[in-house]
């Protein structure tokens, strides 16, 4: 091809690419993550044609790690803002209608309203670890392993401190679910993120009918007159209608009154679910990892667990396949901060390094490093770890004498730690439940560097790994595809047939095969990353 023709090209794809937005034949995905409210908007193919973000930070607050809910909204509009700025500078045209439109968020949490739609307490994040006296009821009760970070594990606690707000409890939520409803009017969630909120029958793609009769039966006995049935929201499924953004809706997410109301809305769904549409990972035998303020994994089971395995949560799969989740409550936040603090080192020597090649260096410096870290032990626990048994997490690294002390081992380390937790889960799922995995692929920011945490995640888990040239984008763009299914194919196919023919067909990946001298590295690491829990345990309990 010539450069006139490649120009010629770019000119077309641009003029289609213009006449897409101008129609409204566009699909747009919002994502509430940790640290970052992401905007994407995909064409009719789901080819990216622009994005947006907004950046938040959870905060502890009476012992609870919340957002104020007046930054639920501010992120929205901004991050939603941010996109039309980018499609104006891309194209030269304003943003003013939407063919469909989706939301997603962190999964887990507790967001309890009340008669009028308010919120009765502060949005507590999956990152709360106070449940624990709930789980533990709830997991005997229903003999099922219901973790920390459920909704109605978040409830349950509530009726067991007595807390005032459970009078005037009407319905609970996500956050994914709350921001869908306030531009929507519906109360529904995708089966994802309801997998998240309590546990659903992949049958009946319902929550589970008789589990919702024992957790009724532990409220009466509580002396709480509530029904977990009536609290919930209506549970959807990928490609199903949703409702339409209302003019309320459309002028709280844009308040310029610019965007048309009317927009189709697809069921709203939970990060974990939105990984999995973004890596193609829907089909039994299929993982995805995702890695960002937490990193987890998910597997599409083919067959029931043998037993319950209170390491492994139990949910679903956008379109309700069943699936198991190791999560871990701490990714790369740690592994961030780190690096800020060399960036400050460099700084302060006048160095003149960008933030991307700062992170491309200290990426390479790992590679460079010991297969086992050199005798380092390094814990990213900024939360509590459950699969770990950690209640109160504390950030520690720490080695013996004759340890190995080098910026490349001190890298490697760092990075190893992410794995350790989703390694301690992947165990019981793989040689305990002799689960198989056909294809693990990973997304997520931690894998936007190529290749370095995508090889060592390799000899971590023992596993391929496949990352795609998209894996930058994440969750977002799984929304988006989400609800461009939902608007243009749901009709005629099911999802795993869209992501195969029309998302995924010519997608570039590389995929890494574990390298025996990681593996094995990887294993001595895990030894004193396991050894050394107690002093992580203590850390917390003392401290």
């Amino acid at each position: 091809m010539t450069h006139l023709q490649e120009d010629r090209s770019a000119e077309q794809r641009k003029d289609d690419a213009v006449k897409m937005i101008e129609d409204g034949q566009t699909a747009l995905g919002i994502e509430f993550g940790s640290t970052r409210i992401k905007a994407v908007l995909v064409d009719e193919s789901g080819a990216l044609l622009a994005t947006g973000a907004h950046d938040w930070e959870n905060r502890l607050t009476d012992g609870l790690w919340s957002y104020p809910e007046a930054q639920i909204w501010e992120g929205l509009q901004s991050g939603y803002r941010s996109l039309v700025d980018d499609v104006e500078n891309r194209y030269q045209v304003r943003l003013k209608r939407l063919g469909s439109l989706g939301f997603s968020a962190m999964m887990h949490g507790y967001i309890a309203l009340g008669e009028d739609g308010e919120l009765l307490v502060p949005f507590r994040t999956w990152r709360n670890t106070n449940t624990g006296p709930a789980t533990e009821v709830l997991s005997k009760a229903l003999s099922f392993n219901m973790p920390h970070r459920w909704s109605s594990a978040h409830l349950y606690q509530a009726v067991l401190d007595g807390e005032e707000h459970l009078g005037s409890v009407r319905s609970i939520t996500t956050l994914a679910g709350l921001v869908h409803q306030r531009l929507s009017g519906e109360d529904v969630v995708g089966i994802g993120d309801a997998s998240g909120m309590f546990p659903v029958d992949p049958a009946t793609c319902d929550y589970d009918e008789k589990r919702l009769g024992q957790y009724d039966a532990l409220l009466k006995e509580a002396g709480v007159d509530l029904s977990l049935r009536d609290l919930l929201p209506k549970i959807l499924v990928a490609g199903q209608n949703a409702g339409s953004l209302t003019a309320k809706g459309a002028l709280l997410l844009d308040p310029s009154g610019e965007l048309e109301a009317g927009t189709l809305m697809c069921p709203p769904e939970g990060d974990a679910g939105t990984g999995m549409v973004a890596t193609n990972a829907v089909a039994a035998r299929t993982g995805n990892v995702s890695a960002g303020t937490s990193i987890f994994a998910m597997v599409v089971l083919e067959n029931d667990l043998k037993k319950v395995h209170p390491e492994l949560d139990m949910v679903a799969t956008p379109d309700g396949l069943p699936v198991a989740m190791v999560h871990s409550n701490n990714g790369a936040s740690e592994w961030d901060l780190w690096v800020g603090v060399f960036a400050d080192l460099l700084a302060s020597a006048g160095a003149d390094i960008s933030t991307p090649e700062l992170y491309d260096l200290a990426y390479a410096k790992a590679l460079e490093g010991a297969s086992d870290g050199g005798g380092l032990v390094a814990y990213n626990f900024l939360s509590g770890e459950p699969i770990a048994g950690i209640d109160h997490g504390r950030p520690l690294f720490f080695r013996t004498p004759d340890s190995s002390l080098t910026l490349s081992n001190f890298m490697r380390t760092q990075l190893m730690s992410i794995f350790g937790v989703l390694r301690l889960g992947m165990d019981i799922l793989v040689e305990d439940e002799g689960i198989r995995v056909d294809r693990l692929l990973a997304h997520g920011g931690l894998f936007k560097t190529p290749l370095v945490a995508q090889t060592l995640m390799a000899g971590a888990l023992k596993i391929p790994v496949e990352v795609q040239t998209t894996a930058g984008e994440g969750g977002p763009w799984g929304m988006a595809l989400l609800a461009l299914y939902a608007k243009k194919y749901a009709a005629e196919m099911t999802l795993p047939q869209f992501l195969d023919a029309k998302v995924f067909a010519d997608l570039e990946s590389t995929s890494v095969t574990p390298d025996p001298q990681d593996v094995a590295g990887f294993d001595t690491f895990l030894q004193r990353y396991r050894r050394a829990l107690p002093a992580e345990a203590a850390a917390g309990e003392n401290s």
